[in-house]
Formats: C-alpha cells, structure tokens, sequence
C-alpha cells in the first residue's frame, strides 16, 4: 500500500492448535528458558525497523488543484475502491472517509479524514478523543462524531463478542492490530492478559497491572490467576510501552521466559508476549526473546 494505514507487520510466527494437543507434564519446568545470563545482560541493541513496521505517517493535504470525490477516478473513489479491491485495500483516511460520507467546502472528504487522522494521531487518539471536542471539528459536527465514536467502540467490542463471534487468534497481528487501537499512545504502562480457549477464540481481557510497571514485581502467578478460573487453554501477555518504542528491556525478556515455564507447569500455554508501541509491536514469540528456540 502506498499510503499507509494500519502498520503492516508480517507475522513470522503461527500460533498451534491447542485443540489438538494432547497436555502433558513432561515438558521442561520452570526456570529452564531463562538466559542465565539474562539479568545482567544488556537489553538487546535497538534495531532499525523493517520499512513495512514504520510509525505511521499521513499526507498533509496539500493546498490548491485537490480534487472532489467525484472528479476522483472510479477506482480511486474509497466507496468504489473498497467494492472493487476489499476493505483491506484501503488506506485508514479511505476507511474513515467513508464512515464520515461528506467533506466541508474546500476540503474532500478524504483530506477530513486524513486531516483527523493526523491532529489525533491515528485511531487510538480518535478513539480517546473528547466527544465534544470531537463535535466541534470542522466539517464533523454532532452526528458525524456520533458516528465515529459508533464505528470506533464496535471494533472495541469485538474483542468480548458472543462465542459464536470470537475473534480467534492465529498469528501475531491478528490481536496486536486490535491491541494497537486500544493501548497505543496510552500515557501510563499498562499489562493485559488475553485469554483464550482451545481453538485460540477470545475469551475475554484482563487488565492486571496499570501505571509505573516494574516488570521484575510482577507475580508470574497472577497472570494465570484468571486462566485457571476460567479454563483457558492458553494466554496472551500485552504490555504496553507509553515511550512509543516497542523494543523489549530485559526485564521484558526475563519476565516472559518465566511466563513460559510457569505455562507448562500450570498447562496453560503462553502463546506470546506482545509489546506495543505507537503504531508499531513486537512479538517476543516471533523475536524467540523468553521463549525455546
């Protein structure tokens, strides 16, 4: 895509089929996956990210010759392209431009959307945005921010949809891209468990730590504290860095290792350990940072 929407992370990494293993007591117990040396090793060196996992960046509209909606070509058209291309073809200002139908005079309605887009910095900031400060945008108004705010909490509520609904869990992305929406620019640390059944389907998410997290007090037993009640087959730990730079500390490291192990003793596996930044993630699974090689 040329105009960047929802950051593109190719997932190395395929979570297993829980409903067709077999549990068993054999495996390694804990303490077997953490480095030795990992507590006083250096947090591992930054790397520059891969351009397709960039922070997102919109285009500024640009002043003088724009072009209406219908002086667009068909195929440009958000409406025609999605009918055409899929919803997936779509930049995120095409997305909103249609949710948001109408633009103002002087400005279409995709140069609304990537206008909001860039002054609250993507999806999450809309989605914590003021609804009144959201109503008094130009070319919103109180409808149209009704709207929004509609459209944003039914991607929210996807998460806790019925059993027949769940979202199920394959890879990497299929749940950092929701996590993203939620947790990204958050201003405090916060550390969620997402819990998941057999067939990696959404239970539900718990929120277990929120504000200056140390992850080296974090109790390895309250993260299945949870799972074991209501038996859960595996789990997800996401955590959040308000910095907006998702590379792990080693504290991260060390603490998802012991998470590993204590999964096998408890028979509850821990698929990943998810570390979101502003518009960008890291899965430890797929980094193998606290897990078996």
């Amino acid at each position: 895509m040329t105009n960047h929407s929802t950051p593109d992370h190719q997932a190395n990494v395929t979570y297993p089929d829980l409903s067709e293993r077999e549990p068993t007591l054999s495996e390694p117990l804990l303490g077997i996956n953490t480095n030795p040396d990992a507590a006083t090793a250096p947090a591992p060196a930054r790397r520059k990210a891969r351009t397709s996992n960039e922070p997102l960046v919109y285009q500024t509209p640009q002043s003088g010759g724009r072009l209406t909606i219908k002086e667009m070509a068909a195929d440009e058209r958000p409406r025609e392209k999605l009918i055409k291309q899929g919803a997936g073809s779509l930049s995120n200002a095409e997305l909103l431009a249609i949710i948001l139908r109408v633009g103002r005079p002087g400005e279409t309605v995709v140069e609304l959307a990537n206008r909001l887009l860039v002054q609250y910095s993507g999806w999450s900031g809309l989605m914590r945005a003021d609804f009144n400060k959201l109503k008094g945008e130009k070319g919103l108004g109180e409808v149209k921010a009704c709207e929004l705010q509609a459209a944003l909490e039914i991607g929210r509520r996807l998460l806790l949809a019925g059993p027949g609904e769940r979202m199920q869990i394959r890879n990497p992305s299929d749940i950092a891209n929701w996590l993203m929406l939620d947790m990204a620019g958050l201003e405090q640390e916060h550390l969620r468990v997402v819990l998941l059944n057999t067939k990696n389907q959404v239970i539900r998410m718990v929120e277990l730590y929120r504000g200056s997290l140390n992850k080296s007090t974090v109790r390895v037993a309250e993260l299945f504290k949870d799972a074991v009640r209501e038996n859960a087959a595996a789990i997800i730990i996401a955590h959040n860095h308000p910095s907006g730079d998702p590379e792990p500390s080693t504290e991260d490291i060390v603490m998802t290792g012991k998470a590993v192990d204590a999964g096998r003793l408890m028979e509850v596996e821990v698929l990943d350990h998810l570390i979101i930044g502003e518009q960008r993630y890291i899965s430890m699974k797929e980094k193998r940072y606290g897990f078996v090689h």
